[in-house]
C-alpha cells in the first residue's frame, strides 16, 4: 500500500502481468473464464460512513465471495495496525482470516479494494494455483482480480495530487488499466463508468492504449505500415528471436517457415506457416486471428 509515497507508473512488470493471463486461462479454462461476465457491481461494495464497520466489512467481503462462487468459504473480517493493506490466513477453510489495516476504519471507500484483492488469494488457493515467489504470486493475485471481475475496486482505490498519494495493489496504475481493458475488449463491458477517481480513470486510458497496441503488432493485419516493413524484413533475414518483436520465426520439420507469436486476448503463443494471409484460432481462449504472415 503506497500511502502517501511515491507511487510507481508504468509497466515494469507487464511480462508477469501476461504470464498470468495466461496462467488463468490454462487453469480456468474458456469456458469458466466466460462465466465471469459481470463485474463487482459498485453498489454491492458500497460503504457508508454511517455504516457499522464490522457488519459492513463482513457485508462487502460476502459480496465478492458470491463473486468467485465460493460458497463455502467463509471469511472473518478485522483491524490492526500494520505496513499492508491487508492481510489473509490461507489455512483449509472453511472459513479464512483477513486482517485490514487501521487506516480502512476511516477510509470506509477502498475496503472493498483491499478484501478484492484478499478473497482474490483465497479463490487461487482453491484453485492451487500460484506463481514460483511472493512478489510474482502478487500479481498474479491482482491480475486474477482485476481480469475476472473485482479488480476494478483496485484501481479506483488509486489517488494522486501534488501533496499525497493513495494506491492498493502490487501492479501500477497503468497495469491495473490494462488488464482492465483485456477484460474489457474480451466481455465488452466499460469500467471506467464505475471510477470515482479521475487518477484510476486516467491509468484505465493508457492501459487500453497498450491493450489495443497488442493487437496491432504483425503479423496480424491490423498493424500499422511501420511494423509490417520491419517483420518483412525480419522475415527475410529469419534467423531465430528477433530483439525488441513479439514474433519469432523458425523452420519446421518440413524445412517451411513458420512464425509464433503471442495471442493478444491470453498471450499464449500461435505458431502458423509464412504463407501469406492465413486465419489462426487460438486454442486456448478460442480468438479467431486474421495475420498476413
Amino acid at each position: 500500500m503506497a500511502n502517501d509515497g511515491p507511487v510507481v507508473h508504468g509497466y515494469p512488470h507487464l511480462e508477469t502481468v501476461r504470464a498470468a493471463i495466461t496462467a488463468l486461462y490454462r487453469r480456468l479454462s474458456y469456458d469458466t473464464i466466460q462465466t465471469f461476465p459481470t463485474s463487482v457491481a459498485p453498489a454491492d461494495v458500497a460503504f457508508c460512513d454511517t455504516d457499522d464497520l464490522h457488519l459492513g466489512a463482513q457485508r462487502v467481503a460476502g459480496e465478492i465471495v458470491r463473486h468467485f462462487r465460493l460458497p463455502d468459504a467463509r471469511v472473518i473480517v478485522s483491524f490492526r495496525e500494520m505496513t499492508h493493506a491487508a492481510n489473509v490466513e490461507l489455512a483449509a477453510g472453511p472459513e479464512y482470516f483477513v486482517e485490514l489495516n487501521d487506516r480502512f476504519r476511516t477510509h470506509r471507500r477502498d475496503i472493498g479494494a483491499a478484501l478484492a484483492h484478499e478473497v482474490t488469494h483465497v479463490y487461487l488457493h482453491r484453485l492451487d494455483l500460484s506463481f514460483p515467489s511472493t512478489a510474482e504470486n502478487e500479481i498474479l493475485t491482482d491480475t486474477a482480480a482485476t481480469y475476472l471481475g473485482a479488480g476494478w475496486l483496485l484501481l479506483d482505490a488509486f489517488r494522486e495530487d501534488s501533496v499525497s498519494s493513495q494506491k492498493l495493489g502490487y501492479l501500477t496504475p497503468e497495469e491495473f488499466g490494462y488488464v482492465l481493458a483485456k477484460r474489457s475488449l474480451v466481455f465488452g463491458e466499460d469500467p471506467s463508468v464505475w471510477f470515482t477517481s479521475p487518477q484510476a480513470y486516467t491509468a484505465y486510458t493508457k492501459g487500453l492504449a497498450q491493450a489495443r497496441h497488442d493487437e496491432q503488432q504483425p503479423p496480424l493485419t491490423a498493424a500499422g505500415w511501420a511494423g509490417r516493413r520491419r517483420y518483412a524484413r525480419d522475415r527475410r533475414h529469419a534467423h531465430g528471436p528477433q530483439p525488441g518483436v513479439p514474433y519469432t520465426f523458425t523452420p519446421d520439420g518440413g524445412g517451411r517457415l513458420r512464425v509464433s507469436f503471442p495471442c493478444p486476448t491470453c498471450q499464449q503463443r500461435i505458431r502458423v506457416p509464412v504463407e501469406g494471409r492465413v486465419r489462426a484460432r487460438c486454442a486456448l481462449c478460442r480468438t479467431v486471428l486474421e495475420c498476413d504472415t
